[in-house]
């Protein structure tokens, strides 16, 4: 037998030059630096990769860190009440690790100018001590050869870090977070670490680039709504845009305002499992709409990784099966209570957490009813109606014993039952992220309406239409108000995070 010789071990790191901290009382001077930072120390990493990639092999080991934002406050701060955040709760030292400071520049600016402002101190722009993995140091849409791994002498983990996902969790935005003493209180929600894995998801599962997505979200359990957009969308973009810059399509496909057809990017291969679609504006302040399909757990992936990049509203549009006699298919439902069955966020989210409904949502939706569909006040109710949504993880609930669901779904005062919407409103509520559900009775299993094959056709081009034009209305009232109005106390607990 051949005999294998093992690489000696490696005992010298080759690190960038030591970064100074600096202080700033200017924000976009903080994030200036932050950037700077950040693409020094990761041009660091994909360099050395380069090189070990000729090569095949070094003496050398390679770390290079995420840039680090820190503030530190010796006295309790006066702050406008009505501030869901942009304030620490009191004296100490906080910090955070950040990455991709291009992709979140005007979030980062808008963070760091309230904290500034509100407690009267600098913020410091330092090297972290948490290792950037190489897999996050490349540039967006590099591809890296499946031949070189057979180049290399020695495993990749012993010339680069990798991604630590014992490291990589949600410790601090669900509250279970507890700092060792010494170390600094948590800055945002997120890490740095948690932020790359979610983007680098979000490609993954969307087939469009994370710098698109806008920061008013539409989910939708139906491909219907989907194709109703793009319809929408297309026409924005032949008559001028109306507002809007692009529209964006997986594979990155973009159709510029003023055009008709795309000419950047490329249609998929395949279409992915959760497609994303992107009428942008400037600043992020168009709508990304994201068809997430069938599922409680589809609706948490995908919430879990666009909570990361910290969208002002996320709305449910689909369809749902109408529980009361007296819902006719076609009818709405804007719930207002979520009775939670799904048990994806149970380890997250206990489900004895009550979801509140949120004020600003719940009136922009019903406003938007009343102007899409003409009714108004009481005849309103003829076509909605408010009330609890049941979600549920057994899409064929109706063949199990029947005495236990539907005593359940009665009790709980539900008027609707669907898959998705409870989950995306628990994760909202867990991210501070504002929700809010307008759903579409589309049958009515426990009175044995459902629609033959003609009705549905006749169903599926009248109503989605309509509830989509709904849906784009209230996106329009929500991005009409200022984030601070839109961002609710509500989500806050007892000691949050100064970050949206």
């Amino acid at each position: 037998m051949e005999k294998r010789i093992y690489p000696q071990p490696i005992e010298t790191i080759a690190r960038p030059e030591p970064f100074s901290r600096r202080s700033f009382t200017d924000a976009r001077e903080a994030v200036t630096a932050l950037k700077g930072l950040y693409e020094r120390n990761t041009a660091f990493l994909r360099n050395a990769f380069a090189m070990v990639a000729e090569k095949g092999d070094s003496d050398r080991r390679f770390r290079a860190f995420y840039p680090e934002i820190s503030i530190s406050t010796a006295s309790y701060a006066q702050v406008d009440s009505r501030l869901a955040y942009g304030h620490v709760p009191g004296p100490g030292t906080y910090a955070t690790t950040v990455t991709r400071p291009d992709l979140f520049e005007n979030y980062l600016i808008d963070q760091l100018d309230l904290i500034i402002r509100n407690h009267g101190v600098p913020v410091t722009v330092s090297e972290s001590e948490t290792p950037i993995p190489l897999h996050f140091a490349f540039l967006e849409g590099t591809y890296v050869e499946a031949s070189m791994a057979d180049r290399m002498k020695r495993p990749l983990r012993d010339l680069f870090d990798v991604p630590n996902l014992n490291a990589t969790d949600d410790h601090i935005v669900n509250g279970t977070y507890e700092p060792a003493p010494g170390e600094p209180v948590p800055l945002a929600p997120f890490t740095a670490q948690r932020v790359d894995y979610s983007l680098h998801r979000l490609a993954h599962y969307t087939a469009t680039s994370p710098q698109h997505f806008q920061n008013f979200v539409l989910f939708t359990n139906y491909q219907f709504y989907i194709d109703e957009f793009c319809i929408y969308a297309r026409e924005l973009m032949a008559e001028g845009g109306g507002g809007y810059e692009n529209f964006i399509e997986p594979g990155n496909l973009m159709t510029r305002a003023g055009e008709t057809s795309s000419h950047e990017g490329a249609v998929p291969i395949r279409m992915p499992q959760m497609p994303a679609y992107h009428l942008t504006k400037p600043d992020h302040g168009g709508i990304t709409m994201v068809n997430i399909g069938i599922g409680p757990s589809n609706a948490k992936t995908i919430t879990d990784h666009i909570a990361v990049l910290r969208p002002h509203v996320w709305l449910m549009l689909g369809h749902c099966a109408g529980l009361r006699n007296t819902q006719a298919l076609g009818d709405y439902v804007l719930a207002h209570a979520y009775v939670r069955e799904d048990h994806v966020l149970d380890d997250d989210l206990p489900v004895w957490v009550p979801l509140p409904a949120l004020a600003e949502v719940q009136v922009a939706l019903q406003e938007a009813v009343a102007e899409i569909t003409g009714l108004s006040g009481y005849d309103l109710k003829r076509i909605m109606r408010t009330g609890t949504v049941a979600t549920i993880d057994n899409r064929n609930w109706e063949l199990r014993d029947q005495r236990g669901p539907v005593q359940r779904l009665s009790q709980s005062r539900a008027i609707a039952l669907d898959m998705e919407s409870a989950t995306i409103a628990a994760n909202g509520f867990r991210f501070r992220v504002p929700y809010g559900t307008l759903l579409c009775v589309s049958d009515k299993p426990l009175h044995g309406e459902l629609k033959l094959p003609g009705m549905a056709t006749d169903f599926y081009k009248r109503q989605v239409a309509q509830h989509l034009r709904i849906g784009l209305r209230a996106i329009e009232k929500l991005a009409a108000m200022p984030p601070d109005r839109l961002h609710s106390r509500k989500l806050r607990s007892f000691s949050e995070t100064a970050f949206q």
